[in-house]
């Protein structure tokens, strides 16, 4: 197998104030061009933290990074200046969850993005706005050279989200992280949007990281999938795996929350409890408190990962059992 495109390794994040954060608490991830992951877990777990951090957009006087973070080879927390504003847009490009606070109200649609494409290619005006042209019409919006004239509020929210997209691909980076980008637009414009990326994806040959907290979207979008609780990543495995046999007690509850029971006047089967506060370390699974199969070595020690199958893991003392007992 190739190097991968990102590897995270024992990644660790703080957040100084009145009171320590620990929003990410010793993390590995690796991707491969060309693949799509999904991050999936609760509002909290960190998910965002880990995009931004890849991006190296964590303020510098309030937070605390530790461990290896590479993309492309590249050690992302040795860039600085020049480098790393070379690497934002170039290397790696993110599309966020609400467009209409990513994109500049003061600047037409046209500038944004032939602005990025001057920066980062080198190229005249007239080259970068016929980049930013063709970028429109490769995310499909109609009239694409009526709408390099036009300011983001004169868009629509699933308008404002394809000019996102296409913002963040015009320098044709390696690496896209999508941080919830369909959360704020109706099932419809939802489901062509997810497409639209895929198919983006496939042609550009992108390594893509999307975060979500929504199920449907991660089966939709990705060939692999990590579940982030806490700060951790506590289940990995390809997509069909984790939906199919969900390992991790957490899994199990994230898929057994149906929203569709709910439609058909059932009663939703939520996941007891509240995540854990993020003020210490944890120093055993914190999971524990909610899972209903805890035992005493779980409220006690911290898990270890148990390889399934490559690059099929689980971190859970009880997974360990199960595994043997088959």
């Amino acid at each position: 197998m190739k190097a991968p495109l990102v590897e995270i390794q024992d990644l660790v994040v703080r957040f100084k104030g009145d009171r320590t954060v620990h929003a990410i608490n010793g993390l590995d991830l690796t991707l491969q061009q060309g693949e799509t992951l999904a991050l999936l877990g609760e509002s909290g777990s960190g998910k965002s933290v880990t995009l931004k951090t890849l991006l190296a957009l964590l303020p510098p006087k309030r937070s605390e990074v530790e461990g290896g973070i590479a993309v492309n080879g590249t050690d992302v927390r040795k860039l600085k200046g020049k480098a790393l504003q070379k690497y934002r847009g170039g290397e790696v490009s993110m599309v966020f969850q609400d467009p209409g606070l990513a994109l500049d109200p003061v600047y037409t649609v046209g500038a944004q993005i032939s602005e990025a494409v001057m920066r980062h290619k080198g190229v005249s005006r007239d080259e970068a706005m016929s980049t930013a042209l063709d970028m429109l019409r490769r995310v499909r919006i109609p009239s694409p050279e009526r709408r390099l004239k036009n300011y983001p509020h004169e868009l629509s929210g699933g308008m404002r989200q394809r000019v996102m997209i296409a913002l963040a691909l015009a320098c044709r980076p390696r690496l896209l992280l999508a941080d919830e980008p369909t959360t704020a637009l109706d099932a419809t414009v939802q489901i062509q949007i997810l497409l639209l990326l895929r198919e983006l994806q496939r042609e550009f040959g992108m390594g893509v990281i999307f975060v979500t907290h929504d199920i449907g979207v991660a089966v939709e979008v990705s060939e692999r999938i990590a579940v982030m609780y806490a700060g951790q990543i506590v289940e990995e495995g390809t997509t069909s795996e984790i939906i199919n046999n969900p390992r991790h007690p957490y899994t199990q509850g994230l898929l057994a929350a149906n929203l569709h029971d709910v439609a058909r006047g059932e009663r939703l089967n939520a996941i007891p409890g509240a995540p854990p506060p993020l003020e210490e370390r944890p120093t055993a699974c914190s999971f524990a408190p909610r899972c209903p199969i805890a035992g005493p070595e779980c409220r006690a020690s911290l898990p270890d990962f148990v390889t399934l199958a490559p690059r099929r893991r689980v971190a859970c003392f009880r997974a360990l059992e199960a595994a043997a007992a088959e």
